[in-house]
């Protein structure tokens, strides 16, 4: 997909300016969520970090498609339904578990988006576009928290009073608050002692 959103109407010898095209809305309304995903902080912290594997930017750009796709194979598809194709994707695709709701705003420009381009309106591409290139080239601290499974199999987070490794922070850029995101990391093994028994460590001292 385009970084660029294309200039909304053609200038007529008039000085009239026709309409865009059903094509050309579709093309504006598909780079306006393109740019809205960049803008999410979730999102660009998994790519930065390559949590969807060596190909997470590829993966953004198919995600920014997938979402085009679900509103012309589902055209009542509302915020909430977004919400949550929005927390799926992230978690089946860059291991990651949003928790502070930033999914809620994201859904919200990207409907709010789409009804502006269904009346022909195709500003709030541009000013999207202009958010993403302000904030590109800003700076945030970003807590990332394991999501660790415990040898009992029960899932368990770290205290937030544990120390945590300078590697625990990314510094990344753009955005304004810090999401708290959560890698999803595969169960870990129980150990054995020399016995055959299965040790069982507290909760404290993991």
């Amino acid at each position: 997909m385009s970084s660029s959103a294309p200039q909304p109407g053609l200038a007529q010898p008039s000085g009239q300016v026709s309409k865009p095209s059903g094509q050309s809305l579709q093309a504006e309304f598909d780079t306006g969520i393109w740019y809205h995903l960049c803008l999410w902080p979730a999102l660009k912290v998994a790519v930065e970090n390559h949590w969807g594997g060596p190909t997470s930017a590829d993966k953004r750009d198919w995600f920014a498609g997938a979402v085009s796709d679900l509103f012309t194979e589902r055209p009542d598809t509302d915020q909430l339904d977004l919400e949550s194709v929005l927390l799926q994707v992230m978690q089946d695709e860059f291991d990651v578990n949003v928790e502070d709701e930033s999914e809620v705003a994201v859904a919200s420009g990207i409907m709010k988006l789409r009804s502006q381009v269904q009346e022909g309106d195709v500003r709030g591409v541009q000013e999207v576009k202009e958010r993403w290139e302000k904030r590109k080239g800003r700076t945030e601290k970003v807590n990332v928290v394991e999501h660790k499974t415990g040898e009992n199999g029960d899932d368990f987070d770290e205290d937030d009073e544990d120390d945590e490794d300078e590697e625990d922070e990314e510094d990344v850029e753009m955005g304004d608050d810090p999401p708290q995101l959560i890698p999803v990391k595969e169960k870990q093994q129980p150990e054995i002692d020399d016995d055959g028994f299965q040790k069982v460590v507290s909760k404290k001292k993991r």
